[in-house]
């Protein structure tokens, strides 16, 4: 099949998208056309891939991720603890982090991600021990290798144990060190445009890691070299109090003092907003990204999805860290935020398209890809294939709706860019065994064993 020849995605069992009971074609890198009932492309000269057995999704998009915490999943010392002492148990073991080591941990998740139907993704590393200065480069170089659309931010903590915050001094940078390497990487990596593989963003870790300097000059920062911002916010009761023990305000209130109430920023978690605040949120068009796994293995709580889209705030979906989820499937997550969601407003008030459609156009508009997300002609042909020919899914009446409440977890197919980035289930030239064995040694030699 040349890549020069338009695609023909034909007949599928079922896809998110009207008016393309037929199929979609692609065409560099684009969807240039959907294949009504009855239906054949008018397009020249396609290429056919039969999608009989296929469900087809608009490419999942994840919003909220920290890729080096694959090396410590489901570690002992971390475990039955909430989120300020989870992160005082994990940062010594993050500050052993080496350059091999994340590599490693960022082709796990990437390829754990492509695998459940992920076509673009987020990650926000901010853990920078001497020696990985270069972490976003390793980042991006991983991101090129396996052919996923990615977002990187370039992360940031300064506010050590020694001024009053969390993280030990040995994984925290000054103030001038990181907006020094936010640009520099911005200008060596950020592409623009629609085609756009490789896009950057700036991103303190947390109103508790960072200084009240730093945050503003990000914010500037992100203005002057327009890039999108991203933090964690209102994901704890513990973070309300201390941002107002500290600040002498809430969460919000802070974030607005500082520059970042706006559509250039979206925001990790958003559990403990109240009314006034999700109208503000929703006023300022700034977007939250829903970690729900995340938030129940960590115990922080709820984000009220229903609330905020009420209230005009867009909705993602983030796997969070692989060590407070403790895995990076997209297409799980979908059924996670969908349960959770549903016990907490019922089923007339969530349904299993919602919760695709935050992990798609919801995921889209957070970080600032209207293109993608979406089965429409001129979208990004980012595409996500699935199979129903598992135990799980026998028996199903809606194939669609099979996905999510059967548990799809694996793609069969996977496009990004129109190009095939995962075929039968797998990633073409990943040695998935030998992957497993030097992450896997590369997590002990962290986690000290």
């Amino acid at each position: 099949m040349s890549d020069a020849r338009p695609i023909w995605i034909r007949d599928p069992l079922a896809i998110l998208a009207d008016h393309a009971e037929r199929g979609i074609v692609v065409k560099g890198g684009r969807i240039v056309e959907l294949v009504p009932a009855g239906g054949v492309p008018v397009t020249a000269d396609v290429a056919v891939f039969d999608a009989g057995e296929h469900v087809v999704l608009p490419g999942l998009i994840n919003t909220h991720h920290h890729f080096y915490q694959t090396l410590t999943r489901a570690l002992p010392a971390a475990m039955e603890r909430e989120l300020f002492p989870w992160l005082q148990a994990l940062y010594p073991v993050w500050a052993r982090l080496t350059p091999d080591a994340l590599e490693l941990g960022v082709t796990v998740a990437m390829s754990e991600l492509l695998l459940s139907g992920c076509t673009t993704t987020t990650d926000h590393h901010y853990v920078f021990p001497a020696g990985l200065e270069d972490a976003l480069d390793i980042e991006v170089a991983v991101a090129k290798r396996l052919g996923v659309r990615v977002l990187l931010t370039r992360g940031s903590m300064n506010l050590s144990q020694r001024d009053g915050g969390l993280p030990p001094d040995s994984v925290v940078q000054d103030e001038d060190t990181i907006l020094d390497d936010s640009a520099r990487v911005v200008a060596k990596h950020n592409q623009r445009g629609p085609d756009a593989m490789v896009q950057i963003a700036l991103a303190p870790c947390s109103p508790f890691s960072v200084t009240t300097s730093l945050m503003r000059a990000t914010a500037d920062l992100a203005d002057k070299l327009d890039v999108r911002l991203h933090t964690h916010l209102a994901e704890t009761e513990d973070e309300n109090e201390f941002c107002e023990q500290m600040y002498g305000c809430r969460p919000l209130d802070y974030l607005e003092q500082c520059g970042w109430l706006n559509a250039r920023t979206w925001l990790a978690h958003g559990i403990f907003f109240n009314a006034d605040e999700m109208k503000r949120l929703g006023n300022a068009k700034t977007t939250i990204s829903h970690c729900a796994c995340s938030n129940q293995l960590l115990a922080s709580g709820c984000c009220p999805v229903c609330e905020m889209e009420e209230a005009g705030v867009g909705i993602g979906i983030g796997v969070d860290g692989s060590a407070s989820n403790d895995g990076s499937n997209l297409m799980q997550e979908v059924r996670a935020a969908f349960l959770l969601q549903r016990a907490r407003y019922g089923v007339t008030k969530v349904s299993h398209k919602d919760a695709l459609r935050w992990a798609t156009k919801g995921s889209a508009a957070c970080i600032g890809r209207p293109e993608l997300g979406e089965i429409a002609v001129g979208k990004a042909a980012d595409l996500a294939l699935f199979r129903l020919d598992e135990l799980r899914f026998s028996g199903h009446g809606d194939p669609l709706a099979a996905l999510v409440l059967c548990g799809a977890h694996r793609a069969d197919r996977v496009m990004v860019a129109g190009q095939w980035a995962v075929i039968d289930g797998a990633i073409p030239g990943l040695d998935v065994a030998d992957l497993i064995r030097r992450h896997s040694s590369a997590a002990r030699a962290m986690q000290g064993g």
